[in-house]
């Protein structure tokens, strides 16, 4: 199982090479819209806070820039002969954290327990485990319910931490982002990544330097010697940084200047298709809304007027006028290279107000309603923009939506609290496969899983299939499950598909590497022209 998925991910996953000098041959300045939320690597499973964590700290497993499993503080990885619920490890001799600590097999287990704990955004990676345990220093068995062929790929992005570095400075506890916490562990760091962190200033700069001690010396190209980390979020800013020889490499050039990044000398651009997908989500559960004008009921829990809002939605005017052509308009919940894509899930009913209308009209909202649309303003691509065009196409049905757009460190709480009645939301699928995205946005939010669904969505027959994934070893009987989960998903519409995200990255035409589709940037694996 473990070879079909890394063949079956290396195939699908689209890549293009991008070779692009910078005024030091090997310090590379980057720069993104995003800043990460925090330093703890099992709080928030969130691209920009887990890209960060991925230079300074290492999974077990690692996925590298074309998307395929390599063996990172894991050096072999394979189910137990003598029992089939067991995976093994061989854990990586000779390595040391960045404070000279040796790493073993306790602080896999330490660190595997922690990103199990509640106010982790990483539990539901590990929902089926029922142990771990170290069989010696650097053997470590990780048992679950069942069978479970797909815990490899779970692993990818959950950090190693140094037990006693943790313990000592009383950090067990993962860092409860969602109610504004702060821990020593959000705000320090020791990792046995490729990078050490020299500085930071959140929001402002952060600056990596090599890890001369670093594992993977001699694996990795390791071209990069440091990092210099500016956030702009302010896209114009963020190219004229660019064009003006201020920084190296840009995550997300903006897609009005594709053109003129291009055209410049010096720089490069590499474009591929990423693995996530924009939607909204809808809050269907409660009894009544908080931020609507409807009185005792939920608008959003009436089938048809998810269905009027779904063809109200212009995915091509959003494409084509918002996106300026980089996005590919779905009405999937996931994107292509995810086991249990089909080209079916990608079909979207066709735009059509008279239609969407009819449709309020017998859901009793003929008259329309108001809500509030709660919006990211520095997360994903025009983030803001696509839910100012959304607020305009409501409109046009009688729904009246007040956006209220905030940074991300304030909206994703809204979601994890349950605060928010229709919300942006973007979601990429590490693992490859549907399992994740079941996991996170649709089983029932309780303890272990469905920490990413808020709109409130309970399925006991879902919540059942869904958990069934995790150890069912027959791959024809598992597909089967996905495909059932699926149908049952686009029955429910509790989020609203508005496309798969296109990545844009520039760079300057001294470095080389691949457009990686998870939009992971991992630094170790740049190299100099």
């Amino acid at each position: 199982m473990k070879n079909r998925l890394i063949a079956l991910s290396a195939a699908l996953l689209a890549t293009t090479a991008i070779t692009a000098t910078s005024l030091s041959a090997e310090t590379l300045r980057w720069t993104r819209a995003a800043e990460a939320l925090t330093l703890d690597p099992h709080s928030q499973n969130e691209g920009p806070t887990t890209t960060l964590m991925h230079q300074i700290y290492d999974p077990l497993i690692v996925r590298n820039m074309a998307g395929e499993m390599e063996a990172a503080l894991a050096t072999s990885w394979a189910p137990s002969a003598d029992n089939p619920n067991v995976w093994v490890f061989e854990i990586r001799e000779g390595v040391t954290f960045h404070g000279g600590e040796a790493f073993d097999a306790s602080d896999v287990v330490f660190s595997l327990n922690r990103a199990m704990q509640e106010a982790s955004n990483f539990k539901e990676l590990l929902s089926g485990v029922v142990e771990v345990r170290a069989t010696d220093d650097f053997t470590v068995e990780i048992e679950t319910e069942g069978p479970n062929p797909l815990l490899p790929n779970n692993l990818t992005n959950i950090m190693m931490m140094d037990e006693g570095w943790t313990v000592e400075n009383g950090a067990e506890n993962v860092q409860d982002f969602a109610a504004g916490e702060d821990t020593f562990a959000a705000r320090n760091v020791n990792g046995t990544g490729a990078f050490v962190l020299q500085s930071r200033e959140a929001d402002v700069q952060t600056v990596l330097t090599q890890n001369p001690d670093y594992w993977g010396m001699d694996i990795f190209p390791m071209d990069v010697t440091e990092i210099i980390f500016t956030p702009i979020q302010n896209p114009a800013t963020r190219l004229a940084a660019f064009l003006g020889g201020e920084v190296d490499f840009v995550q997300d050039v903006p897609v009005q200047d594709l053109e003129r990044v291009e055209a410049a000398d010096g720089i490069g651009l590499g474009t591929g298709p990423q693995n996530r997908n924009i939607f909204f989500g809808l809050n269907v559960g409660a009894d009544d809304l908080e931020r609507d004008n409807v009185e005792g009921e939920n608008p959003l829990a009436n089938p048809l007027v998810r269905a009027a809002m779904n063809i109200a939605i212009n995915r091509e005017a959003i494409q084509q006028v918002v996106m300026r052509g980089q996005s590919d308009p779905t009405g999937a919940m996931l994107p292509p290279p995810v086991n249990g894509w089909t080209p079916e899930l990608e079909e979207y009913p066709a735009y059509d107000v008279a239609a969407a209308q009819a449709l309020m009209d017998e859901a009793g909202y003929g008259d329309g309603f108001s809500i509030q649309l709660d919006c990211p303003n520095d997360r994903y691509v025009n983030d803001e923009s696509i839910c100012q065009a959304a607020v305009g196409m409501f409109a046009q049905i009688g729904i009246t939506v007040n956006l209220s757009a905030l940074p991300r460190a304030q909206h994703f709480p809204l979601i994890a609290n349950g605060e928010t009645d229709l919300y942006m939301l973007g979601w990429g699928v590490p693992t490859y496969d549907s399992e994740y995205v079941f996991n996170f946005l649709y089983h029932t939010r309780n303890e272990g899983r469905g920490s990413w669904n808020g709109t409130g969505f309970s399925n006991a027959e879902m919540d059942e299939m869904i958990v069934s994934l995790s150890a069912e070893t027959d791959l024809e009987a598992r597909d089967q499950t996905i495909a059932n989960l699926w149908e049952m998903a686009e029955a429910e519409m509790i989020y609203l598909p508005i496309h798969h995200q296109v990545l844009n990255w520039g760079i300057s035409d001294a470095w080389s590497t691949l457009v990686d589709a998870d939009d992971q940037v991992k630094f170790k694996y740049f190299e100099l022209n």
